[in-house]
């Protein structure tokens, strides 16, 4: 169950959030930096450092963010760093990210060049990878935003429109910024009149995300707040001792389920499960449809019906058609690396000489199952390379790798996002607690591959767990290639609605 991953996704959100912060004074020389500490349902669980230097016409703006927290009593801690640099007018110039997750890091680098392009170092496990994308019109990162914040004031009911690049995602995003009134802000002790702050972001593939800033005179953020997955987190600023000194034990498995409203026994073995859901009041659920699974509204709440597709016998790989979509479930990424030769080697090894494209997936899926031989709740955010190279992870490093030993041979794969029932989870009964006896509904990963003419669902993690691989106790949410980006709407639509009703059909 991806824990880590609405860690991870809401470390990229905090680095994109147009939030008007550090410094809006003097243009030479290194600015103080500035500390905050990050709370988790009003437990400290880590610290974030933002910084801005002016040197040689270019603004160097530097902002990390550290968290460590509890999974089933393991600690895990996830470490970000975003740099921007651009001209003293705000003109981008070039970005760096840094995600370290436990053992396993990775850096991209971009490099903003005058024909509107953005030249991309992806660097992972000793690895490059090299691309290109398209700069956004219009968009600005760090600078950019703050001399257009600096511009627009702190007037009580302005509202105004940023177009902001975030490097963590590589796109840009469309920023809704909404000044309010000043208010007396609690900061650890200390109440200061500061000027809040509503920022809404639009996320592809998750909707809106609103989160609330308090900042002072000169334009410092000074606290912030963030709803993820149904709690609240929050950043204030502090002394650098308080921020960098000790955390507090937060345990996050319990928070992560969604309770079932009956037992699912043997669901793995069902044809079909509809399911019954009430969004909380102002939730809008963004479910997908696909080959797998229907969505319809009735009586106010939302269905979701689950019904695996058989994949068609007799289907060959490597896919040979032209749709753009499926060509690019093709392509490597920076997290499906299906180009590593280390990925290429195992794809082939599982599939032999199987023609197939059913069973040579059901090979792939098989062999992951077993090839990933630690399934420790330590490990980071892992990508294939670096999963076909530790041989281990939880769910989401068997749908990578999945996902990248089916591309390299030429089987189209797509990395899905959502919810699946268990009622145990790495030796935890999740029925210990009585809001889940009966069962709950964690967050997921797992893979669909394109065969014949059916997206066909894999599920390697549960596979290894013996519990039947991917079945109707899937509920899908975001589809992707496994980048951080695609478990934002995991990250807003948890904690937005609860499963009324399950009817199974066997």
């Amino acid at each position: 169950m991806k824990v880590r991953h609405f860690l991870c996704v809401w470390l990229v959100l905090f680095v994109s959030l147009p939030v008007p912060g550090k410094s809006a004074g003097s243009n030479k020389g290194l600015l103080e930096e500035e500390y905050l500490a990050v709370f988790m349902e009003g437990k400290k669980v880590g610290y974030a450092i933002q910084s801005r230097e002016v040197a040689g016409g270019k603004v160097t703006t530097t902002e990390k963010v550290s968290i460590t927290i509890s999974r089933a009593d393991v600690p895990v801690t996830i470490n970000m760093a975003e740099t921007s640099i651009e001209t003293t007018d705000g003109k981008p110039l070039g970005f760096e990210v840094t995600q370290e997750l436990s053992a396993m890091t990775m850096k991209v680098t971009g490099t903003v060049n005058n024909q509107g392009m953005a030249e991309l170092i992806v660097t992972s496990m000793g690895n490059e990878q090299k691309s290109t994308i398209e700069w956004p019109s219009g968009a600005v990162m760090a600078e950019g935003l703050r001399l257009l914040t600096q511009k627009k004031g702190l007037k009580d009911g302005l509202q105004y429109s940023a177009n902001l690049f975030s490097p963590g995602i590589l796109q840009a995003v469309d920023a809704q910024i909404k000044i309010g009134p000043k208010r007396n802000v609690d900061l650890l002790g200390r109440v200061v009149a500061l000027t809040e702050v509503t920022t809404t972001v639009n996320l592809p593939g998750a909707g809106e995300i609103v989160s609330t800033g308090f900042v002072d005179d000169q334009l410092r953020m000074q606290k912030s707040i963030m709803p993820m997955a149904g709690m609240q987190i929050e950043m204030i600023a502090c002394v650098k001792e308080f921020a960098l000194g000790e955390n507090d034990v937060f345990e996050v498995i319990d928070k992560m389920f969604l309770a079932s409203p009956q037992p699912l026994d043997n669901i793995d073995s069902a044809s079909s499960a509809s399911y019954y859901l009430s969004p909380t009041k102002g939730a809008a659920l963004k479910i997908p449809v696909t080959d797998n699974q229907k969505v319809r509204l009735e009586n106010g709440q939302v269905c979701v019906t689950v019904s695996p597709v058989a994949p068609p016998a007799g289907a060959r790989f490597p896919y040979k058609g032209k749709d753009e979509v499926i060509l690019e479930a093709l392509k490597p990424t920076r997290f499906v690396q299906s180009d590593n030769k280390e990925i290429i080697k195992l794809a082939r090894q599982a599939v032999g000489d199987c023609k197939d494209a059913a069973k040579a997936a059901k090979k792939i899926e098989a062999f992951v199952a077993k090839y990933v031989e630690n399934k420790g709740l330590s490990v980071g955010y892992a990508s294939a390379a670096e999963v076909a190279a530790s041989k281990q992870g939880d769910c989401s490093e068997f749908a990578v790798l999945t996902a990248a030993m089916c591309r390299a041979v030429g089987i189209p794969a797509q990395v899905v996002v959502g919810m699946a029932y268990v009622k145990d989870f790495s030796g935890l009964t999740i029925g210990r607690q009585a809001k889940f006896e009966s069962g709950a509904f964690g967050g997921h990963a797992w893979v669909q591959a394109y065969i014949g003419d059916k997206w066909v669902g894999l599920d390697a993690a549960f596979n290894s767990a013996g519990l039947g691989g991917y079945g109707p106790g899937h509920i899908a949410l975001s589809i992707g290639s496994g980048n951080p980006e695609d478990f934002l709407n995991l990250v807003s639509t948890m904690g937005q609605f609860k499963i009324d009703k399950v009817i199974v059909n066997k």
